[in-house]
């Protein structure tokens, strides 16, 4: 590891952004395949489990994963070539429809590669040629897709939440963003803090506030920035929960029943940490009044 940072710290700073970048473009690409795959995975292997269960046919035999079938248009079945994948351009390209068909292709799919490139670069620029620079591109790929899942789905899957948990812890064992006593004091804090406020909630309203996905994510982030960071993470993400969700409310005319994922909250609350520390506290309290 030593001698690739060391091989990193002599190429031009501005190589190793645009490097940065360009890799996240790449990544956000496949980014997009696992926002919209995984939730199907973790659907299709539960309804497999409960119909093995029961000894009934499985509904969904097929293979369903990351790589198999190969993307295609939901409108029309086109198989997309390997040229339609290039991040950004292909869409550009296609105008932003499907080649076979014309059906408008989302323009969140662009918007996921551009945002992994902006944060691989942001990363990259903040931190420098480090381990910590490689460490924090790794975890903005990680939120970038949970937010996207969360949003979807209001699931935060085991398969991204619990790996970021003990890579952080594994990172923090050579202290890289907190000593590794802080780290495991912030990893159990963390959940312990939301699993409280989703059993108080559940006590007095009678239904649940949260998902225990929320738990995992906030302990992930206990992991990476240890216990100190913990109150800057749940203040900014309540406060901005609270500001967007009113805000949803009186414009969308939701009921106050409406339930809303708190992950994206959390996530974002965890870049601002990891660009910014956990010193916005105080700046956070200010704008809270």
């Amino acid at each position: 590891m030593q001698a690739v940072l060391s091989s990193l710290a002599a190429l031009p700073p501005a190589f190793l952004i645009v490097a940065a970048g360009v890799v996240g473009l790449m990544v956000g690409s496949f980014l997009n395949v696992v926002i919209h795959r995984l939730p199907k995975m973790m659907e299709y292997d539960e309804a497999n489990y409960i119909a093995e269960i029961r000894g009934e046919p499985l509904p969904h035999p097929e293979r369903y994963n990351l790589m198999v079938p190969r993307s295609a248009c939901p409108k029309c079945g086109h198989q997309i070539a390997p040229w339609e994948n290039i991040p950004v351009i292909s869409y550009l390209f296609l105008r932003g429809r499907c080649k076979a068909c014309k059906t408008p292709i989302g323009i969140r799919y662009p918007l996921v590669e551009l945002i992994t490139a902006a944060l691989s670069a942001l990363a990259m620029w903040h931190f420098g040629p480090t381990a910590q620079a490689l460490a924090a591109i790794v975890m903005t790929w990680s939120l970038v897709a949970l937010f996207m899942i969360d949003a979807d789905t209001q699931l935060l899957p085991d398969q991204i939440t619990l790996p970021l948990l003990w890579l952080g812890l594994l990172l923090n064992l050579q202290g890289l963003f907190a000593p590794l006593a802080d780290a495991v004091i912030g990893a159990a804090a963390g959940y312990l803090l939301l699993w409280s406020v989703y059993w108080l909630y559940k006590l007095v309203r009678g239904r649940e506030g949260m998902g225990h996905g929320d738990f995992k994510l906030m302990a992930a982030l206990g992991a990476w920035f240890g216990w100190q960071a913990l109150p800057a993470l749940i203040l900014m993400s309540s406060v901005v929960g609270a500001v967007l969700g009113g805000a949803m409310l009186v414009f969308r005319r939701k009921s106050s029943d409406t339930t809303f994922p708190f992950g994206p909250y959390i996530v974002g609350a965890g870049l601002i940490v990891l660009f910014f520390g956990a010193d916005v506290l105080p700046l956070t309290l200010v704008a809270g009044h």
